[in-house]
Order: structure tokens, then sequence, then C-alpha cells
């Protein structure tokens, strides 16, 4: 999205002030992954700003019109409400929800219509969109080698591997069938990405997922 300059009337907050991410989607997990991939594209921001979590469950891609408008409303408000809360600049807003489908034409319509929607409610602070597909897992995927280093029993199997991951129907039931034992489980997914932040393996995916590379795009972009 368009990056905001303003926040009420003055410049937005340089990094070295004090400042909050605010992030919201479907459930913790999918935060934390987020969270870890602000960290890796954003190091600037993950150091200087405290990353939060607003608990409302995202539930927008089925949404417009007056419904959507409504839905985003709220969430920019707690956005907002959460920054005051802290008492800290809002110095970006990352909203997540996994698509569940694929990177093709109504893909591009639903992210369309949320940025569209985000960038005209959310004037004042920065905004990004994860509209994940098929959903997050498919974006662990690019980076097979932070399994084994949550569970060195795991592999990801070769079928998986260096694929365009936004074409892949339910990349979790995959990982749950394909990775070995203990069979993968959602809550699993922070720990991977952490993983790939860490031993820096997430600036260079395997593989490709175009919803993947639509948000970098929006939080690299943010000034």
């Amino acid at each position: 999205m368009t990056p905001k300059a303003r926040q009420g009337g003055r410049r937005v907050a340089r990094t070295e002030e004090r400042g909050v991410i605010v992030l919201a989607g479907e459930d913790q997990n999918d935060c934390e992954i987020m969270a870890s991939l602000i960290r890796a594209h954003r190091p600037d921001l993950g150091a200087a700003a405290k990353l939060v979590r607003i608990n409302d469950p995202v539930r927008l891609r089925r949404k417009s019109g007056a419904d959507l408008t409504a839905a985003v409303r709220a969430l920019a408000g707690k956005a907002r409400a959460k920054a005051l809360q802290q008492r800290a600049e809002l110095l970006g807003f990352v909203v997540h929800e996994d698509l569940d489908g694929f990177t093709d034409a109504q893909y591009d319509r639903i992210r369309k219509t949320l940025t569209a929607e985000f960038d005209r409610q959310c004037q004042g602070f920065r905004t990004a969109v994860a509209l994940a597909a098929w959903e997050s897992e498919g974006w662990l995927l690019l980076w097979p080698d932070a399994f084994p280093r949550v569970r060195p029993r795991w592999k990801v199997p070769g079928r998986l591997l260096d694929k365009d991951t936004g074409r892949l129907k339910d990349a979790k039931e995959e990982l749950k069938r394909g990775l070995g034992l203990p069979v993968f489980r959602e809550s699993d997914g922070p720990a991977v990405a952490r993983e790939a932040l860490e031993h820096r393996l997430i600036p260079s995916p395997r593989g490709s997922n175009r919803s993947y590379r639509d948000f970098v795009g929006e939080l690299t972009g943010w000034t």
C-alpha cells in the first residue's frame, strides 16, 4: 500500500523514537509468523518498535461494500487504540488472512479491494496486507531448511521444494503428511518462522509465492 507520511498532522516518528507495529491475523500463530517476517525484512523497525497484537480474528476476504468498510474501520480503530494503550507512535499496521485459494484472478481482485479499503481508512499510518495463498504454511515452505531445525527428523519432501507455493492447495495438510514424525501442527508454524529468521533463510526463499512477494513489497516500501 501507499506509505502514509503523516500521523495526526505530524511526520511519522523516526525509528529511533518509541513506537509500535500492530499485528492482526486469524490467530496468534499467524501473528507470530508475521512478526518474524517483519524482523527479517525490516530489521530497522523490528529493532526500534514493539510488535503488539490485537486479538480480533481477521475475516475480510469474503466481505464487500458496507460490510468490508465497517470491518476495516473496526480493525483500524483497534490498531489506533492499541498504540494509545502502549503510549507509543503507531508506526504500522500488518493484517494477515489466509486466502484458502491460489494466486489467481480471484486473489488479485480480493487483494486490490482490501488494499484500497485500508488505504482509504488508515490515513496517518502505514499498512501492509498479508493475504497468504493458500495459507501461511505455503509461505513457510519457502524456507525448507528451517523445518529440521525445529524437529531434527523433519524433512520437506522433494515434491514440495522449489515450487510456486501460491499454487499449492492446502500446504498445511501437505506438511502434516510429508514431514514425518512428530506430525506438523499449526502451532509449529511460529517456531519454523523464528528458525528461518535466526538462520537468515528468509531473505532467500526457495521457490516463489506471489502473495508473499506482494506482502514483502508493501512492507519494504514503508518509509
